[in-house]
């Protein structure tokens, strides 16, 4: 989590050109964002300064080979929140990612008009859906929608407009830990219906995608 208002960046992408923009991009950011390190490797987000990072923005394709899924899924497994930037803006590229857990997804064509606004939400783990996240969601009809029951909705839909489930719990006259419970739960009901989503943009995703919240509400 960004502390003191500023959040930092570590960028993987093996084109000088896109890492040079981003740096100058993230400069005249408000609030302010930082980007402490880069690379045309992975091991960038693995080493100091890069390692403490509270952002990853990750190329998917580096050096113009296959996508790097098995590098995004361990970034994702090790609780790092990882923004896609990459050229690719098919949907099931997109719907890829974020089922292995990517914070959000943007194609390059999108700049930093989306971009840095992004990296800002993924500092205060905020939900966000830039447009090509968002036509890829609100086009996914594969099946497999859980049955969620409405005390679990609404604890969902609440955590989706509130900054932490504290709020939440004070909104609703619950518990944290009775929040958690009920996150934890439709976690559980999306992971047996093969859609897993273990972060909040996850969710946010599954969410849009079976009409519980719009993206005109976040």
């Amino acid at each position: 989590m960004a502390s003191a208002g500023l959040t930092t960046v570590v960028v993987v992408d093996d084109h000088p050109a896109i890492v040079a923009g981003l740096v100058a991009w993230c400069a005249d950011a408000d609030p302010p964002v930082r980007v402490v390190d880069s690379g045309a490797t992975p091991a960038a987000a693995w080493t100091d300064p890069g390692l403490s990072a509270d952002v990853v923005v990750f190329d998917l394709h580096l050096a113009g080979q296959v996508p790097a899924w098995t590098d995004l899924r361990r970034l994702v497994e090790a609780g790092r929140r990882v923004i896609v930037y990459t050229m690719r803006e098919d949907r099931d590229t997109i719907l890829v990612c974020l089922e292995l857990g990517a914070f959000a997804y943007l194609a390059k064509t999108e700049g930093p008009d989306h971009l840095v606004p992004a990296i800002q939400a993924a500092g205060r783990d905020r939900p966000c859906t830039p447009p090509a996240m968002a036509r890829a969601i609100s086009t996914d009809t594969r099946p497999g929608r859980p049955r969620l029951t409405p005390r679990e909705t609404d604890v969902l839909v609440n955590w989706f407009a509130c900054e932490s489930k504290e709020m939440v719990a004070r909104k609703l006259g619950l518990s944290v830990r009775t929040v958690n419970s009920y996150i934890d739960r439709v976690r559980i009901r999306y992971a047996e219906a093969g859609r897993p989503a273990p972060t909040k943009a996850a969710l946010v995703a599954r969410a849009i995608q079976d009409g519980l919240v719009r993206l005109d509400e976040l």
